[in-house]
């Protein structure tokens, strides 16, 4: 079910130029909420719904707290802002007009949309380098401190042994369930960032590592990018990310394969 808030207007200060950011001008907003509301037209429960004045309100209130230069900032957070405030919320597309751009041509409105939305992302980890116990458990938790990224369940670490022909170590592997507000791409960059925190270096490929974090599962997704594809390729064939991922999600059906986890 979808839920839509429209025109709604909004003065604040943002823009490029000085005079926008001290000279007030109107921001219309048109909002769609997904969401899976059928208990609440069943039950007719306005608790089991999303409230349109809260987030009404959570709109408004992001408008005005910080200055943007780029309306794209602007409906990036609040699209985020209302997933983190209405669990309920499957998606939510924000659409931002701004009327009175300080542009020198005729024009009707110029505007922005941005749409996020929650998924659920399967992760295999691994680690072979240094204590690779404290390494994964803090790999995760700097993913979890992280805004737009939720890690709701771990399994237990599994020693395998190395593949490739190159690493020499033996591995620490788990897998990792995540609820996600970001894209694909600005997971893989946080994903990014916190290797190379923990020391991950990229010199030789399949050599040992300190920690190697992998997107497997993201949501029902098909990705096929420079840098990027998911499900993650041959990890069917690795039992390192198999077994973990049979504990986590047994009967996660591959969007590639159509098969469910626990029958590879």
């Amino acid at each position: 079910m979808k839920i839509f808030i429209e025109g709604l207007e909004i003065f604040a200060a943002h823009g490029v130029l000085e005079s926008e950011k001290t000279n007030p001008q109107p921001f219309i907003f048109d909002v769609c909420m997904d969401a899976d509301l059928e208990e609440a037209a069943v039950c007719d429960d306005v608790s089991k719904t999303v409230n349109y004045a809260e987030a009404c309100a959570v709109i408004k209130q992001t408008a005005i707290e910080k200055q943007y230069d780029l309306l794209e900032s602007l409906a990036r957070e609040c699209a985020i802002t209302l997933l983190e405030k209405f669990k309920k919320l499957d998606s939510v597309s924000v659409k931002i007009s701004k009327p009175k751009a300080p542009v020198e041509a005729q024009f009707t409105n110029m505007a922005v949309e941005y749409r996020a939305e929650r998924n659920i992302v399967y992760l295999s980890v691994g680690s072979s380098l240094g204590d690779r116990e404290r390494t994964i458990k803090s790999a995760l938790a700097k993913l979890d401190a992280m805004r737009g990224i939720e890690v709701k369940r771990v399994t237990p670490n599994i020693r395998t042994a190395p593949e490739g022909g190159v690493a020499k170590n033996e591995f620490l592997n788990c897998a990792a369930e995540v609820e996600c507000l970001l894209s694909p791409a600005a997971l893989l960059d946080k994903i990014h960032t916190v290797e190379s925190h923990l020391g991950r270096t990229r010199e030789m490929r399949w050599d040992d590592r300190t920690i190697d974090i992998d997107i497997i599962f993201f949501g029902d997704k098909v990705i096929a990018q420079n840098g990027l594809a998911v499900p993650h390729p041959l990890y069917s064939q690795r039992a390192f990310v198999i077994e973990p991922l049979k504990q986590l999600c047994p009967e996660k059906v591959c969007p590639l394969l159509h098969k469910a986890v626990k029958d590879m």
